[in-house]
């Protein structure tokens, strides 16, 4: 388009306005969007079709451009300057959204990008209302230097301010090198699309430089490798079409900010529909597995559940739900995986989960069945004190409604910290089949009687002996209920009903910490 002249008609600066606005619609170049194609990648204004109900954005600051001069960048300064921002609304609900344009610069982060983004950030936590990033950009704008950066440090504070306050999710669609991939590890969720999207500080031609190591994009930073290695990933997907579809999924589930109560929704299936499939699904015998995705199922309405990070840590399990038509947060021990016990990575899993449920007023619902702490030399030395400690102070610091299940065991410093009555939790249910215990009766008869058993005629049947006078006299179902430990056990058939009426009454409590800056959690 030319440059706009002065003078003329209202019709006259009208028409021109016009033509100024299909120019930025179509962006710089039909083969740019050709070229985003072929890589599979949709465009930013695309995305934002999908992430928003139809014909609902409303688009800030489409006309701006940089300031920029040197390395060419005066005669190249192409509306937007790489970033669309603006907001919406996700089933009927205000979001926020920007999306990086990789058609232009890249996607790179330049100072007028970079305030674009500042903007939208803050009206946001203004409104009130979660923000989603769209992210595909090759980073800071090398051309601009240190105001490149600082752009990036004005988008890192805002993450931190609004951590907490409203939702944040970040849909990593493109690259996301260096400092940028600080932002989404500070906000709430991360989404990667397989083959079109990785994160990593340093690339792989920096790493082949300084270790030696070849490693392709994908193999450092792809979505594989962060939903199932490193945790940074909490969901990854094939498309992109499905990526922002399970976005407005999660968005569904997630209140709009801290002050109001996650959405809920008319129960079509009955809060008191009895569970009978749980009485055979969880074996008695506590050596067997089970999956505890099939619990999860029949507990929650419908059976529809969205599981978190449902690729790393698979020893727990972390969901969002509904049960009686308002969403819960579900924490639950997985005896598929490791027997389901606690150990450095589903500590933190589980507790950055329970930290998120408490602070969007998320009410939490933690399933029992763990055998303890896994034991091990490295588990030792990488800090299981310190990380298992996260999840520890994770529960005691939550004050939404809190109630714990235990299906089966529930061994030493893992039965405290998965939210016991003695750290917090408001209500406390077993099934039959629970153990509650320091340690199982095996262990416990070696420790009590070894001096018995090591006296005796025939040391295997004392020990058998011993393990069943212990278990009879310490393990039956009902000695925490005898104690005011567990507050009643239960049919597993009534489970969802007692979960349901539990829910309801709880729905109400208030609970204040007492008044300081902020506490000092493990790290």
């Amino acid at each position: 388009m030319n440059a706009p002249q002065a003078g003329g008609s209202t019709r006259t600066r009208l028409a021109e306005l016009r033509d100024l606005r299909e120019e930025v619609m179509r962006g710089p170049s039909e083969k740019a969007t050709q070229a985003q194609h072929a890589k599979g990648k949709l465009t930013a204004r695309e995305r934002i079709d999908l992430l928003l109900d139809e014909g609902s954005f409303h688009e800030v600051e489409p006309l701006r451009r940089h300031r920029a001069t040197g390395f060419g960048l005066e005669s190249r300064r192409p509306h937007t300057d790489g970033v669309i921002v603006g907001w919406g609304t996700v089933h009927g609900r205000t979001v926020f959204t920007y999306a990086h344009d990789f058609r232009i610069f890249g996607g790179a982060l330049g100072e007028a990008h970079a305030q674009k983004i500042h903007k939208i950030m803050d009206m946001a936590l203004a409104a009130g209302a979660p923000l989603v990033s769209l992210n595909d950009g090759a980073g800071a704008r090398i051309q601009e230097g240190v105001t490149a950066l600082a752009g990036y440090g004005g988008i890192f504070r805002r993450n931190t301010r609004a951590s907490g306050v409203i939702p944040q999710i970040s849909v990593m669609l493109g690259p996301c090198a260096g400092g940028a991939a600080y932002s989404p590890a500070l906000t709430d969720f991360v989404f990667m699309v397989r083959e079109t999207s990785q994160m990593f500080i340093t690339g792989p031609d920096v790493v082949q430089a300084v270790t030696g190591e070849k490693i392709s994009q994908n193999g450092l930073g792809g979505a594989d490798v962060h939903s199932s290695v490193s945790g940074v990933s909490h969901f990854a997907y094939d498309d992109e079409e499905t990526c922002l579809e399970e976005v407005r999924y999660l968005l569904s589930l997630l209140p709009l900010n801290n002050r109001e109560l996650p959405p809920s929704l008319p129960a079509g299936d009955p809060p008191d529909r009895r569970c009978d499939v749980l009485r055979d699904l969880v074996p008695a015998d506590g050596n067997r597995p089970y999956d505890m995705r099939q619990v999860i199922e029949e507990i929650v309405d419908d059976g529809e559940f969205m599981e978190v990070h449902e690729r790393w840590a698979t020893n727990v399990i972390c969901a969002l739900a509904r049960i009686d038509g308002h969403v819960v947060g579900l924490v639950a021990n997985q005896p598929q995986s490791l027997a389901g016990v606690l150990d450095i990575h589903a500590s933190e899993k589980a507790a950055r989960f329970v930290q998120l449920c408490d602070a969007f007023s998320i009410p939490l619902v933690t399933l029992l069945d763990v055998p303890g702490f896994l034991p091990g030399v490295d588990q030792e030395h990488d800090g299981i004190i310190r990380h298992g400690a996260k999840l520890l102070y994770a529960y005691c610091n939550a004050t939404v409604p809190r109630i714990q299940l235990i299906l089966r065991k529930a061994y030493g410093g893992a039965y405290i910290v998965m939210d016991s009555r003695s750290i917090g939790a408001d209500l406390s249910y077993a099934w039959p089949t629970n153990e509650i215990a320091v340690m199982g009766a095996e262990g416990a008869a070696n420790v009590i009687f070894r001096r018995e058993i090591a006296a005796a005629d025939d040391p295997e049947a004392e020990r058998a002996q011993k393990i069943k006078e212990y278990r009879s006299e310490l393990m039956h179902p009902y000695y925490a209920a005898e104690r005011g430990l567990v507050d009643d056990v239960i049919d597993p058939a009534e489970t969802r009903e007692v979960l349901a009426a539990a829910l309801g009454v709880l729905r109400a409590k208030h609970a204040d910490l007492p008044a300081r800056k902020h506490g000092n959690p493990p790290i």
